[in-house]
């Protein structure tokens, strides 16, 4: 009933700060929540401890917020995942099923879909594509990766950390990247596709 009670009056003071909310009642605050001016929260939002919210932000339905720092004009999920250590630089995208944790998110990049980023430096300008991971654990330890200004990465990419892609380079969809990426560079890992004519099926 404690809890019921918090949340209602952590509730009415967001609205009252001028938080807009679409349905109150399924958004969850903590204690130390801070939210700037114009922000926009959809329904069935948890956000948790250690969590600040800057201006200008839209976190759309169903995301899950913890130890977060969300600088101005960001937009955050639907289905999107913010662990602790996360910070989002102004004017940077998270979108739908993204999980996103230890890690720093610079000006103007986007991570729209579909995509897990931990222990990661991503510059300004920066695109990942659809099915990106950062595969950050060897067994043993944590390992970083860092992707330099203007990078693109395409879908379905794995980055095995440690790990950097310097600026203006590309990742080419479907790669699996284990050596560092020179800067203004093209990196790509794939086997031949191979075809055979008028296969039949063995019955």
């Amino acid at each position: 009933m404690k809890q019921i009670n918090l949340q209602d009056k952590l509730r009415k003071k967001f609205v009252k700060q001028g938080v807009k909310m679409v349905a109150p009642n399924t958004v969850f605050f903590s204690n130390d929540t801070i939210i700037g001016k114009n922000v926009l929260i959809e329904p069935y939002v948890v956000i948790g401890k250690k969590v600040k919210i800057h201006n200008n932000v839209v976190i759309y339905s169903f995301s899950h917020l913890e130890n977060t720092k969300i600088e101005n004009n960001v937009t955050v999920g639907p289905y999107a995942r913010l662990r602790p250590g996360t910070i989002l630089k102004s004017g940077s995208k998270v979108g739908n099923f993204v999980e996103i944790k230890k890690s720093t998110i610079d000006k103007n990049s986007k991570i729209n879909h579909l995509s897990y980023v931990g222990d990661s430096q991503i510059g300004k300008r920066v695109n990942i594509g659809a099915g990106t991971i950062t595969c950050n654990y060897d067994g043993i330890k944590k390992n970083k990766t860092i992707i330099k200004d203007g990078s693109f990465i395409g879908s379905n990419s794995s980055l095995v950390a440690p790990v950097k892609i310097n600026e203006k380079s590309i990742i080419g969809a479907g790669s699996v990247i284990t050596k560092d990426v020179s800067k203004k560079s093209l990196a790509i890992t794939r086997t031949s596709q191979i075809e055979i004519k008028n296969y039949k099926r063995k019955k």
